[in-house]
């Protein structure tokens, strides 16, 4: 009895882990509110966010000027920090600000736009920072015909967004907006 029990203990067991898919939270055609105008917002909601993260390093970087003059030219070896540093600042904000309680950046929030999940979910640190790495590899990489990609898809996602599994959204508040001066078919 003793032996069939150690037998027993000693099988493989299965871990329990599961794959589960879940459907798109977001449906285009039940809810095209969600996506109307996202497009034309994301694009404003850059140029907002790019003039906040571009501000503070542009006075780094006179300061360091200042400093380089000021120190005949010593000063001048902190501009090799000022790269990093712009990294650092950079992920911080996409972090912070994505993984905040609106999902969404300063240039985002003021666009009414959100990012979420393709399951629904909202986004956190780690997702926020990645969703701006891979968005920059793959500008920087295949160029800003990337882009494009949301002109053809329904859940105007662009490349990046596919492959960190994000959508960005119009937020409650615009997409009820929408939805009210929607009038019935």
């Amino acid at each position: 009895m003793g032996v069939l029990r150690i037998m027993a203990q000693s099988e493989p067991r299965r871990l329990g882990v599961s794959v589960e898919l879940k459907p798109h939270a977001y449906d285009p055609v039940t809810n095209p509110e969600l996506f109307e105008g996202v497009v034309s917002r994301r694009v404003v909601a850059f140029l907002i966010d790019f003039l906040i993260l571009s501000i503070p390093v542009l006075f780094v970087a006179m300061f360091i000027f200042v400093i380089g003059i000021v120190t005949f030219g010593l000063g001048f070896l902190f501009y090799g920090l000022l790269w990093p540093a712009m990294v650092i600042w950079a992920l911080a904000y996409y972090g912070l600000t994505l993984g905040g309680p609106a999902s969404a950046t300063i240039g985002m929030r003021a666009m009414d736009i959100e990012m979420r999940t393709w399951y629904g979910a909202p986004t956190y640190f780690v997702l926020g920072a990645v969703h701006a790495v891979v968005f920059w590899i793959t500008v920087s990489m295949i160029t800003p015909l990337v882009l494009l990609v949301c002109l053809f898809n329904e859940r105007r996602r662009c490349l990046h967004d596919m492959l960190v599994g994000t959508v960005v959204i119009n937020n409650q508040a615009r997409a009820a907006a929408l939805r009210g001066t929607r009038r019935p078919a």
